[in-house]
C-alpha cells in the first residue's frame, strides 16, 4: 500500500467560541482521507507556540487564520508531497526546519499542528488501525480518569465568578471508565440543583461548567462537595476534586490579586491558602498554584504540598521539553499539562510526556477552551497510557464527544480495557 501524501489541505472552520480555527484534510496515495482540526485557548501561557491569526480587524475581530491556512496549502503542502505519512517523527521536524523560528511564529502552531494531527490519523486508517493502537501499540488499553470542569471561574467566566477558573470532578474510584462518565454527568446535574436550590445563577462559562457568583474561591469546593454527597456518591473515597485556578490571570507586579475575597497576597500565603483547602476538600490535583514565571514560590509550593497531591505545570511548562526538564531539575512540580497546541507537534508532544514519564511524573491531557468536534486527544491518552484527561464538563458537544470517544475505546477493548482509578495521580496514596 502506497502510503505517500499526494494532497494537504487546509481550511477555516470555526471553533466552539464561535472563532476561526484550522482544519486540515490529508490524502495518501492509497485513497485513504483524513481531517483533523485544532483547538484554541482562552487562558494562555506567554511560553506557548504562536496561535498565527491575521489580526484584521475587519474579519472575526482580527482572529481570522487565513494566513495560516496559506502557509499549510502554499508552504508546507509541497514539501510534504511525496512523504510517507508513518514517518511521523521526520514530518514534523520537516515542518519545524521549515519554520525555523523557536516558537512556531512563522507559519504558526495552528498550521503546523492541523498538518501533524491529520497525517497521524491517515497513517492510522492506512494500516487500518485505530488511532490509540497506531499511536501507543498493542499494549495501549488503560482508560483515564476523566476530570470534568463542572465549575468555572475566572476567565472562562468572564470573571463574574470565582477568580480560580476551573473546579473539576475526578471520579477515580468507579470501575470503569463508562462508569466515571456516569458519575460525573450525575454529579453535574446535582451541582445544578444545589446551585438553583442557593439562588445562583446555572448559565454555563465556555467549558460546559456553570459559572455562579460566589463569595469566595472556597466556595465552589463547599457546592461541587454537596453535589457528590447529593448523588449518594463518598467525596474522597469516590470522586475527588482538582483545581485548576489559572493563577497567572490574577498575579501582578509579585503578589496574587484574589478579587473575589479582596486581598492581595505572596506566593507564600497563596500556598497557605491551598494547604487549608487541601486538608478540608479532597483535592488531589492542582494545576497552575502559582503564576508562569513564579519558578521560586513553584519551589515552595511543591516542598509544601508536592507530597500529598500531584501538583501541575501547564504556563509553567507549556508541553515544552526544556522547560518541563528544567522543572524537573528545580524540583518546582510533580506533573505536566499536556496540550498538544501548547507545543504545535504530535513528536514533540509524546516527547514531553516520555520525559515526564522517565522522571516518574504525571502527564495530564488537556483540551482547550476554544475546541472542536475533534477527538484526537481521546485517544492520544490511551495511547500515552496518561491515566487522566480533562475535557471539560459532560455537557457540549465538543467536550462530550472525548468522552464518548473514550467509551467507544473501552467498548471496543472488551475484557482487555482497565481503567486507571486512583493510581493515575502521582500522589493519590493520600486517599
Amino acid at each position: 500500500m502506497d502510503n505517500s501524501i499526494i494532497k494537504l489541505q487546509a481550511r477555516e472552520i470555526l471553533d466552539s467560541r464561535g472563532n476561526p480555527t484550522v482544519e486540515v484534510e490529508c490524502t495518501l496515495a492509497c485513497g485513504v482521507k483524513a481531517r483533523a482540526s485544532v483547538p484554541s485557548g482562552a487562558s494562555t501561557g506567554v511560553h506557548e507556540a504562536v496561535e498565527l491569526r491575521d489580526g484584521d480587524p475587519k474579519r472575526f475581530g482580527g482572529k481570522g487564520v487565513k494566513k495560516a491556512v496559506a502557509h499549510v496549502n502554499e508552504t508546507i503542502a509541497p514539501q510534504l508531497i511525496g512523504q510517507d505519512a508513518r514517518a511521523q517523527a521526520g514530518i514534523d521536524g520537516m515542518m519545524i526546519a521549515l519554520d525555523g523560528t523557536p516558537n512556531k511564529a512563522k507559519l504558526g502552531a495552528n498550521a503546523i499542528l492541523g498538518v501533524s494531527l491529520t497525517v497521524a490519523r491517515a497513517a492510522a486508517t492506512a494500516a487500518d488501525l485505530p488511532l490509540y493502537h497506531y499511536l501507543g501499540g498493542p499494549n495501549a488499553v488503560r482508560l483515564p480518569v476523566p476530570n470534568m470542569n463542572i465549575l468555572n471561574g475566572g476567565v472562562h467566566a468572564r470573571w463574574q465568578g470565582a477568580d480560580f477558573q476551573e473546579f473539576m470532578v475526578a471520579p477515580y474510584g468507579a470501575s470503569s471508565f463508562r462508569e466515571a462518565l456516569e458519575w460525573g454527568s450525575e454529579i453535574y446535574h446535582a451541582l445544578r440543583t444545589v446551585l438553583m436550590d442557593k439562588g445562583h445563577r446555572v448559565g454555563v462559562g465556555d467549558e460546559g461548567g456553570f459559572a455562579p457568583e460566589v463569595s469566595s474561591n472556597e466556595e465552589p469546593l463547599e457546592l461541587i462537595v454537596q453535589a457528590i454527597e447529593k448523588t449518594g456518591l463518598k467525596p474522597g473515597a469516590d470522586v475527588g476534586i482538582a483545581m485548576d485556578p489559572a493563577s497567572s490571570a490574577f498575579f501582578e507586579d509579585g503578589n496574587y490579586h484574589l478579587r473575589t475575597e479582596k486581598r492581595t497576597v505572596s506566593a507564600g500565603e497563596m500556598v497557605d491558602y491551598y494547604e487549608k483547602l487541601i486538608k478540608t476538600y479532597p483535592v488531589v490535583l492542582l494545576e497552575d498554584g502559582l503564576a508562569e514565571d513564579d519558578w521560586e514560590g513553584w519551589k515552595i509550593l511543591n516542598a509544601r504540598l508536592g507530597g500529598i497531591i500531584e501538583l501541575v505545570g501547564d504556563d509553567l511548562f507549556v508541553t515544552n521539553v526544556e522547560r518541563i526538564n528544567r522543572g524537573i531539575r528545580e524540583d518546582v512540580a510533580n506533573a505536566a499539562l499536556i496540550k498538544l497546541n501548547q507545543i504545535g507537534t504530535l513528536t514533540e508532544t509524546v516527547a514531553a510526556v516520555r520525559m515526564c514519564k522517565k522522571a516518574g511524573w504525571g502527564a495530564f491531557v488537556s483540551h482547550r477552551s476554544g475546541e472542536t468536534v475533534d477527538s484526537f486527544i481521546a485517544d492520544m491518552t490511551v495511547a500515552l497510557d496518561t491515566g487522566h484527561l480533562k475535557s471539560g464538563a459532560p455537557a457540549r458537544g465538543e467536550r462530550v464527544e472525548k468522552y464518548n470517544q473514550l467509551m467507544r475505546i473501552e467498548e471496543e477493548l472488551g475484557d482487555a480495557a482497565c481503567y486507571a482509578g486512583k493510581e493515575a495521580y502521582v500522589r493519590a496514596v493520600r486517599f
